[in-house]
Formats: C-alpha cells, sequence, structure tokens
C-alpha cells in the first residue's frame, strides 16, 4: 500500500482545501499522475502518485481542510483495476460470484471504470469553473492539439445557449434563504480559502501597521506621446507591446534608490534595507487579487519587464502560479486604473512598507501659467507606506520623483 499524503507547500503554508479529486476508489492512478487538486491560501496545487496502482480509499472530501503531511488517500501499488491482476481460480471464483448477482450490479461496475478511462484532460483553473457551473468536462470541445480542455473553452462552452431538458425545468426550484430580521431573501456563498486568507491578512495590515497614504498627479503626455511614436518599432524588436508598467516599474526602482526606506521591512526593532528591488504586480482573478513578483527590476530593460508581467499575468489568470511567483517582494505596484478607478488608498502588502497605487487616466483642465489652460491626460497616485518607517517628507518626495521621471520618461534611461 502506498499512502498519499498532503506535501510539503511553502514555509507559510501549513493546510489546504481538497478542491477536486481527479481520482475516484476503483480507478487505475499512473506513477506522477495527478489523483487531487489542492486550493491553498495563495495558488492551487495537484498533488501526483508515487506508485502505479489502484485508488482504494480516499481518507478526506472535497472541501475538508488538510494539513501538510496528512494521508489523504491509499494506493495499492502494482494492482490494476478490475480483473487484470486475479489468478485463474480467482477469475472463475469471480464469474460465479457475478453470475449470482443481479445485472444491474455489473452494469454499475463497468460505467464506473469507463469514466475513470475516458476521464477528459484539463487544467485546474477549467476544472475549478467547471464544477463551479456544474458543466461535464467530456461535453466541453477544445481546440488544444493534445485534447486538453482549457478555462476559455468552458468559458464558452457555458455561454453558449441550450435548450433546459423538460422534466428539469418542471422541477421546483430550492427554497430560498430568508433574512431572519426582514424575511427577505438571501444567499450564502462560502468564501473560497484563498479569499477567507485574503481578507484575514488586509486586516491584520490595517491592525498592525500605522498605515498612511498620501497623493499626487501625473501629466502622462510624455509617456503617452512616447508610447505612440515608440510602440511599433518597440513591438517588431521584442515582440511584446509597451505599456505603462515599465514606466512605472523603472520610475519605481529609481525612487526607491532615492529613498531606501521605502523599500524595506520592520522586523522588531530593527529596520532591514533591502538592496534589491523586486516589484510586486498586482493582478486581478476570479479568485481574488494575487501579486506576482518581477525578480531584478533595476537589472532589467523596459522590454525585459513587460515581457516578464505578461508570463506572470497569463500564469495567474491561468491559475498556474508557483508560490516562488509570490515570495519575497520588496514593493507592491496596483493599477486600478483599468477598472476605472479614479482615485484609492490601496493597502499595503504583507510585511512591505509601501504600494503605489496608479489610476485611469482622465483628461483634466490643467493650468499651464498664469494665464494658460490645456487638457491634458492626467493620472491620480497615491502612495499607501507604513508611518512608522517612513516620514511624510519621505512619501511626499518620493511620489514627486516617480512624477518627475514620468512627467521627463528620457530621464528614465538616466538612472543607474
Amino acid at each position: 500500500m502506498a499512502e498519499i499524503k498532503v506535501p510539503e507547500l511553502a514555509e507559510s503554508i501549513t493546510e489546504g482545501t481538497i478542491a477536486q479529486w481527479l481520482k475516484k476508489p476503483g480507478d487505475h492512478v499512473e506513477k506522477g499522475e495527478y489523483i487531487v487538486e489542492l486550493e491553498t491560501d495563495k495558488v492551487n496545487v495537484e498533488v501526483i502518485s508515487e506508485e502505479a496502482g489502484v485508488v482504494q480509499e480516499l481518507k478526506a472530501s472535497e472541501g475538508d481542510t488538510v494539513q501538510v503531511g496528512d494521508v489523504i488517500a491509499i494506493v495499492e501499488a502494482g494492482a490494476t483495476s478490475g480483473s487484470e491482476t486475479s489468478s485463474e481460480p480467482q477469475k472463475a471464483a469471480e464469474e460465479k460470484q457475478a453470475s449470482a448477482q443481479s445485472e444491474a450490479q455489473p452494469v454499475i461496475e463497468e460505467t464506473t471504470k469507463d469514466e475513470g478511462k475516458d476521464r477528459p484532460i484539463a487544467s485546474p483553473a477549467a476544472r475549478k469553473l467547471a464544477r463551479e457551473k456544474g458543466i461535464d468536462l467530456s461535453e466541453v470541445p477544445t481546440i488544444d492539439p493534445l485534447g486538453r480542455v482549457r478555462k476559455q473553452d468552458v468559458t464558452s462552452f457555458s455561454n453558449e445557449p441550450k435548450q433546459p431538458a423538460p422534466e428539469k425545468a418542471a422541477t421546483p426550484k430550492a427554497a430560498p434563504t430568508y433574512n431572519q430580521n426582514d424575511g427577505k431573501p438571501v444567499e450564502r456563498v462560502r468564501m473560497s480559502r484563498r479569499r477567507q486568507t485574503i481578507a484575514k491578512r488586509l486586516v491584520e495590515v490595517q491592525q498592525n501597521t500605522a498605515m498612511l497614504t498620501t497623493f499626487n498627479e501625473i501629466d502622462m503626455s510624455a509617456v503617452m506621446n512616447l508610447r505612440k511614436r515608440k510602440k511599433d518599432k518597440f513591438y517588431e524588436q521584442h515582440d511584446v507591446r509597451l505599456g505603462f508598467m515599465s514606466f512605472f516599474t523603472k520610475a519605481v526602482v529609481a525612487a526607491l534608490k532615492k529613498y531606501p526606506a521605502v523599500n524595506s521591512e520592520l522586523d522588531g526593532d530593527e529596520l532591514v534595507l533591502k538592496k534589491f528591488y523586486d516589484i510586486g504586480v498586482a493582478v486581478s482573478t476570479d479568485e481574488g487579487l494575487v501579486v506576482p513578483v518581477i525578480r531584478d527590476c533595476d537589472r532589467k530593460n523596459f522590454s525585459e519587464i513587460e515581457g516578464d508581467i505578461l508570463a506572470v499575468a497569463k500564469k495567474a489568470r491561468d491559475n498556474k502560479l508557483a508560490l516562488s511567483d509570490l515570495q519575497g517582494g520588496t514593493f507592491t505596484i496596483t493599477n486600478g486604473g483599468v477598472f476605472g478607478s479614479l482615485l484609492s488608498t490601496p493597502i499595503l502588502n504583507g510585511t512591505q512598507v509601501g504600494i503605489l497605487g496608479m489610476h485611469t487616466i482622465q483628461t483634466r483642465p490643467v493650468a499651464i501659467d498664469a494665464e494658460n489652460m490645456e487638457n491634458r491626460p492626467m493620472m491620480y497616485v497615491a502612495l499607501s507606506y507604513d508611518h512608522r518607517v517612513i516620514d511624510g517628507k519621505e512619501a511626499v518626495g518620493f511620489l514627486v520623483t516617480i512624477k518627475q521621471l514620468l512627467e521627463n520618461p528620457e530621464d528614465l534611461l538616466l538612472e543607474g
């Protein structure tokens, strides 16, 4: 017998939730084949079987919380499903016993085996979405050459108009839950583990830091004009589009070098000043906000930063981020502007002492001098910081540095 245990996940993660069993009792599993999908605080993890054999027992149900090291399944190593491993006498005995049983039982067993063999290959994100929407993955068409069902396949399939079965249409709906106070209908939805963790950590940050936010605004005319002139050539040379994030990332690195306390961490009564620049970039996913980290931004050019951001954003939306992608950031940038946010106060990320919030670009009248005004593309920016570490003077100076660099983007090329 081989035990399937919850593996070591990360130093800060000690438990997970059974998101979906990929095998069931009686199914054959190959060595190295995925057997269960775990949902952790940060990412989903697929656990493999270390032995080939037949799944004998599942010791936890979907939705259960399990600890690192817990035995969650038993695999009979070396066994095969059905009667393939039976000797001739055993086969005869089994056939004799089967003939005495009703015809229904063998049909049920055969169906179960076939389902295990025909289980579609699908990404974790696709399986999760299909589970939420009640979709049978075997019915979802895919254009993937290997037949792997992807999340977009499930989304497209769920958006197709379908004729409801008559018998289902006639089935009465379950009675709604009612609010105890006024008797009005409500719906209770269990928060995912990741959403619970996000909520817990945001509250912890606000309770354990002296968080304050300061604001400024940036005239984006120069950056937008530069992008307009260079975007086509940039794409031809680097096969990645020139966005705003690389400008802001380079400006943040320059400002962090000028104000090193903003790139630090408070450890007891000591301030840990970090001499490296691993910038977290907040990405919105169906499961909530995640912050993958772009490493060594001070050593990368614009195309490398844009390429890295594009890669981690895709991994985040496909639920393919590894724990290493999320650890070790020194400062975070979040862009609420992509959703139309005009102004906000971002919350610090973990032990970091600063986070920059970008917002939507809005054309507004700006005073050029005492007599002239022009309509300019303006963006509000916000720096939330831990006031225990950073004084208001440093916070304002940090934002002013970013403003000056972005309003004169050529200066970013001179920053070492």
